[in-house]
């Protein structure tokens, strides 16, 4: 059974989501919250397998919970939910640990896989709002048509970078000097054809390195 806690300001919603999630049998609605401060004060203790997280919520919002509960090491994984294609929005809510992003308008069948993909440790973003995201930019800029290769340590790199370690954390996991590490996502960057570590992990998910 998927324990999932539900954060979201209007009561029509949070009422629909939980009606939803009861129809499939494999999940279980253990919570809810009506803004992010109830959020971050329920969550520590509850350790739901899934939280779908509001992102506009008075009081406190989306991102701002995200990056208490993750300095309180105490994120569940997480969906963002919102009503708005916002690229800023989904580059800072990985940043800040989401492990998915949907569009409050999918259809169920959409949102009871993202959250099955998510509470078995994968990923999910909402494809259209990606494809822009993740597209390089300047004149003539696309991803490279040729398969993205990676060096064993480059993977491991990309994979702690996916984590949001720095560059000095990372060096450490590994033993090894941050120079070392500054160069391995150098060239993560230039294989992937992007330009900051946000977007690389992007790529990573969606031709499936993560």
């Amino acid at each position: 059974m998927i324990r999932v806690c539900i954060v979201e300001d209007q009561t029509l919603v949070r009422q629909g989501l939980r009606s939803m999630l009861a129809l499939p049998g494999d999940m279980d609605v253990v919570a809810e919250a009506e803004d992010g401060v109830q959020a971050v004060a329920l969550l520590p203790a509850l350790r739901p397998d899934v939280l779908l997280l509001d992102y506009r919520m008075p009081r406190m919002d989306g991102l701002e919970v995200l990056r208490r509960l993750g300095a309180q090491g105490a994120l569940p994984p997480t969906l963002i939910l919102t009503t708005f294609e916002d690229d800023d929005l989904l580059i800072s809510g990985v940043e800040a640990g989401a492990r998915g992003y949907l569009l409050k308008d999918v259809s169920l069948e959409i949102l009871l896989q993202a959250i099955r993909t998510v509470a078995r440790g994968g990923r999910w973003l909402q494809p259209v709002t990606t494809e822009r995201v993740r597209a390089p930019e300047g004149p003539g800029a696309g991803w490279p048509g040729d398969p993205v290769t990676l060096t064993e340590r480059e993977q491991e790199v990309l994979r702690l970078m996916a984590g949001g370690f720095s560059n000095r954390e990372i060096a450490g996991l590994i033993t090894t000097t941050e120079g070392t590490i500054k160069g391995y996502v150098s060239n993560i960057l230039s294989k992937m054809g992007v330009r900051d570590r946000t977007r690389a992990v992007l790529r990573a998910m969606e031709i499936q390195l993560l």
